[in-house]
């Protein structure tokens, strides 16, 4: 009874100790050797993020690149896996980069998504890889037939600085590009990401234009006023602009939309609506407005045009501030320094703050001395 008793109690221990080997197994516990770790960056309306595991030299400096921990070349990682894998740039699940919208990799396209990141490595070059599986466990069941796109770069060696830790880092930025590099160790694994910042945020904008912001005056002023200055669009942003000018959604009819309005119609070749529609903006404007106007058609080297605007707000204001100053800046354009002079003095006796007496004070004595501003 006892000998039963003692092989029934070790069946069960055995049974015990089998399922807790089977279950720990298949549990996915992070290790703190590998830190999971995220960094993203946007480059105009394009998300960037990317995701790996960061293991660390841990006192292995000069026996990392070239090694079985960061290998040339591919390998059979074994454990099941039997396919040539590259290193997974990274460490425990494969590293995953994505974007929200098409970019170029150094140079080549590459469609909005989320992608793994493989590196195929040699001693001077690096292969990039992004695959479409993004579940997988590093590179061991690696299937090229899922690459979508792969481009090469060259690694910088013999960094001054010594990472311990596996990182992302962003770096270089414009408004149409980044730089991203892998850096471990000594070594730094760099690839450029362009966006077209111009097509991408119009494809945003058209995008919030189609729900609620479309009934929105300010917004689609906004809207408008982008393709304009981005030189994108006009059509569209004509129909943006005259939408928010109308009175069925409270539309606004001051000199900045309608102004915004002509200069569309002025580059779709439509002169005399154009110009019917500044006139409207220019009797529509507010003298801060006016003025304001006119020191752009002075930087526009159009000193004309710049004056009849200053004259303009002079006789509407009734000399009111701030069309002393535009006279002053308008005859001075002109080299007419002593009515420019006159002008000066009356806005002097006008400004409204410290900072404009001062710089009316240094205008002064600069006509004073015969020069123009």
């Amino acid at each position: 009874m006892k000998n039963a008793h003692y092989k029934t109690l070790l069946h069960f221990i055995i049974q015990i100790v089998f399922s807790y080997n089977t279950y720990s197994q298949a549990l996915r516990i992070p290790q703190n050797s590998n830190f999971p770790s995220s960094a993203g960056r946007k480059v105009g309306v394009t998300e960037i993020e990317i995701r790996w595991n960061s293991p660390g030299v841990k006192g292995r400096e000069g026996r990392i690149w070239g090694t079985d921990i960061a290998y040339y070349g591919t390998q059979v990682l074994g454990f099941g896996s039997n396919v040539d894998s590259p290193w997974r740039a990274g460490a425990d699940e494969c590293t995953t980069i994505s974007f929200s919208t098409d970019v170029k990799i150094n140079g080549k396209p590459l469609a909005a998504g989320r992608y793994a990141l493989f590196m195929q490595l040699s001693a001077d070059s690096t292969t990039l890889i992004f695959n479409k599986n993004t579940a997988a466990w590093g590179s061991y069941f690696y299937n090229k037939d899922m690459d979508v796109m792969r481009v090469g770069t060259r690694q910088k060696k013999n960094q001054p600085t010594m990472q311990e830790r596996l990182v992302y880092n962003f770096s270089n930025q414009t408004e149409n590009s980044i730089e991203i590099s892998l850096d471990w160790e000594r070594w730094s694994i760099p690839f450029k990401v362009e966006v077209d910042a111009k097509k991408t945020t119009l494809a945003y904008i058209q995008e919030q234009m189609s729900g609620e912001l479309g009934f929105d005056p300010p917004s689609l002023i906004a809207a408008a006023n982008w393709c304009v200055n981005n030189e994108v669009n006009y059509d569209q942003a004509l129909s943006w602009v005259t939408s928010a000018t109308s009175q069925n959604l409270g539309g606004e009819d001051g000199f900045r939309p309608l102004s915004i309005k002509s200069k569309i119609l002025d580059k779709l070749g439509k002169k005399a609506e154009a110009a019917t529609a500044m006139q409207e903006a220019l009797e529509n404007a507010k003298p801060l407005e006016l003025h304001a106007y006119g020191r752009q058609l002075l930087l526009d080297k159009k000193p004309a045009d710049a004056m009849a605007i200053f004259e303009k707000n002079y006789k509407k204001t009734n000399g009111g501030w701030p069309s002393n100053v535009g006279m002053m800046r308008g005859y001075s354009a002109i080299g007419n320094i002593p009515k420019a002079l006159e002008h000066a003095k009356a806005a002097l006796a006008q400004a409204p703050d410290d900072l404009n007496k001062k710089t009316l004070e240094t205008a002064i004595k600069t006509l004073e001395s015969g020069k123009t501003l």
